[in-house]
């Protein structure tokens, strides 16, 4: 049989796209499947996070500047672009028509193709909670409606519990509205380091963000020009309701079902070579689960194009992936953490370190501080082997989504901590928590060695008494 293309991608996101680009550049003929044409609202929670971090003061130009950036933005990743790439953009909704042959039905057209990737926009997820439909609310696909509004509403009741759920949070506090955000879960921020995870719910509480973990909703209710909560005892009373909750996958119109595509809990199964129960349709991104971060999705659908377009021998490996929490300060985290760390390394307990240093310590977070009246928040903590091997990282702190790179590459390229503490960066600058951190694996190796102490102590109190 012969094939029309090499891959057709399912898109409808930034990664959709990205891949689509990757794969014409490796020279294969790809179709790039879009249901519309995007208008730039998948930039907009980024581009708000960042605007509203640099104090913009008014909803208004905030959004302005959202508009013009993210219109930019769309440009640059266009689908006139991609067109130039190679990549035949089609836009419609397409669904697969049974197992033998694989093909795909659009607009008409049956589409012939060696293997398919499915890169689809996802849909955020709604808890099911009483009154929640009828009473409406706003999720990050729909918040940028505002756009064209000269202010917000004052109050916000947030229903996340995810990495978006604390960014929006953090952006709709500086901006002046009063937030709560309510998660279900015993603390928002459970995956990270303890000390890390209360430093940033601290700087939230300090912004104007109230926190209510393990607290359910039980009803949601209209009443007197307001949205009333109901969780258990307690009221809430707000103008506005953003739901946070996650993403989920959007692949009702596929037809998966006839072409033996697996899915459990609105998640596609794939093996660790992103090929799904259906051999030759790969997936990444949000349908496979997780969070919806574009630098692991980006990852995941270049990973699963090199086995799609030649063997499938890459196995996905997210050991040196990073993730990042866009609030202020920033926090950034990869590899493993010290309790994983401990799980990881049942055998050598003992010889897990756990390296940390504040970012008080640095002459340019000192100035900064002294500039913009603000406190210094930030701790960078390293997870290491006795022997200086390098098992994760987590930064909250100013640059950390640049720091964090560093760490990245030490880990890929197997530099021992050691090396990090040797090196000489510019100064002042923050580059410098990193060797700061790193340095504590020296004292620890000192502070350990009692005979090396001794020796060293006593070299000095003999040399002191040397004639020069």
């Amino acid at each position: 049989m012969t094939f029309d293309y090499d891959v057709v991608i399912i898109g409808g996101s930034l990664t959709g796209r990205y891949a689509a680009a990757y794969a014409a550049k490796m020279h294969a003929k790809v179709a790039l499947l879009e249901a519309q044409i995007s208008d730039g609202e998948s930039y907009y929670h980024q581009i708000i996070q960042e605007i509203s971090l640099s104090k913009a003061p008014i909803w208004s130009e905030v959004m302005l500047n959202a508009n013009s950036v993210a219109s930019r933005l769309e440009q640059m990743n266009s689908l006139a672009n991609l067109a130039t790439l190679g990549v035949e953009v089609i836009i419609g909704n397409g669904e697969f028509l049974g197992p033998s042959p694989l093909v795909m039905s659009i607009n008409g057209r049956l589409l012939h193709a060696r293997t398919y990737l499915l890169a689809n926009k996802s849909i955020p997820k709604t808890p099911q909670i009483p009154g929640l439909e009828a009473t409406g609310y706003l999720t990050l696909d729909n918040i940028w409606q505002y756009v064209d509004k000269a202010n917000l509403p004052q109050n916000w009741v947030i229903i996340g519990g995810t990495p978006a759920s604390i960014e929006i949070s953090q952006t709709l506090a500086h901006l002046g509205c009063n937030v709560t955000l309510i998660a279900p879960y015993p603390s928002v921020l459970s995956h990270l380091e303890p000390e890390i995870a209360q430093m940033l719910i601290t700087q939230l509480e300090v912004d104007g963000v109230q926190i209510l973990t393990h607290t359910a909703i039980t009803q949601v209710q209209q009443f007197g020009g307001k949205k009333v909560i109901q969780l258990g005892d307690m009221v809430i009373k707000t103008n506005e309701i953003l739901v946070a909750y996650g993403q989920q996958a959007n692949l009702e119109s596929l037809n998966l079902a006839a072409v033996g595509v697996r899915q459990h809990q609105c998640r596609l199964i794939v093996n660790h070579k992103l090929q799904t129960t259906n051999h030759r349709i790969y997936a990444c991104g949000s349908v496979i689960g997780g969070y919806d971060l574009v630098n692991i999705a980006n990852y995941e659908a270049k990973l699963a194009l090199k086995n799609a377009l030649f063997m499938p021998i890459f196995s996905v490996n997210y050991t040196h992936i990073p993730w990042i929490i866009c609030s202020q300060p920033m926090l950034t985290q990869v590899g493993l953490t010290a309790a994983q760390a401990k799980i990881h390394y049942p055998q050598n307990q003992e010889k897990i370190l756990v390296l940390k240093q504040y970012f008080k310590v640095l002459a340019l977070a000192q100035t900064r501080s002294a500039l913009n009246k603000v406190a210094i928040t930030g701790i960078c903590q390293f997870v290491v082997l006795e022997n200086g091997q390098i098992l994760g990282a987590s930064i909250l702190g100013t640059q950390a989504r640049e720091l964090i790179d560093i760490i990245v590459l030490a880990m890929k390229k197997n530099i021992l901590v050691k090396d990090i503490a040797d090196l000489a960066p510019v100064y002042p600058g923050f580059t410098e928590i990193l060797v700061k951190t790193a340095q504590e694996w020296h004292n620890y190796r000192l502070q350990k060695k009692y005979a090396l102490q001794e020796l060293l102590a006593n070299f000095f109190y003999f040399r002191r008494d040397w004639e020069i």
